[in-house]
């Protein structure tokens, strides 16, 4: 299925772009974010109007990732979380988690979507946690999971 890209999206393709996706992708991802449109004429006709404000747009999301990367660069986190005897979880740690942790902490709003943990947060310890900030722009932090037995 052709469609044409109204932002930047990693590993696809870039604003303006017409590509071919198979249609679940394009349906169920691309055209229901709003990150692309199907490739009609009138539609194509429509983005090459655009295109130079989409452009303009993205600039201003590149800005405000490297504003959010700046400030969140290197920095550690700790979560308190509860554990048994061998240092496992009750569950595991969260991007949902983590996403509120970073609001509460520096009031940065990240959507989950975006944080994306090296490998899964199931037990103490420290977590290298990759952000997502942009397309072009990724950030990590460190998540320090601690016993929540401990500080009571």
């Amino acid at each position: 299925m052709k469609v044409i890209l109204l932002e930047n999206v990693r590993k696809v393709g870039s604003i303006g772009e017409i590509i071919d996706v198979k249609r679940g992708f394009a349906r169920n991802y691309l055209i229901a974010q709003k990150k692309a449109l199907f490739a009609s004429k009138e539609n194509i006709k429509e983005v090459e109007k655009i295109k130079n404000e989409l452009s303009k747009k993205d600039q201003d999301k590149k800005i405000i990732a490297k504003n959010i990367d700046e400030k969140l660069k290197n920095k550690e986190y700790t979560i308190k979380k509860l554990s048994t005897e061998n240092k496992e979880l009750y569950g595991s740690v969260k991007p949902t988690e983590i996403s509120k942790i970073l609001k509460e902490k520096d009031n940065i709003e990240i959507n989950p979507s975006m944080i994306q943990p090296t490998k899964e947060i199931k037990s103490l310890g420290s977590y290298d946690v990759v952000l997502n900030l942009h397309p072009e722009i990724q950030s990590q932090i460190r998540i320090e999971v601690i016993s929540q037995q401990d500080n009571q």
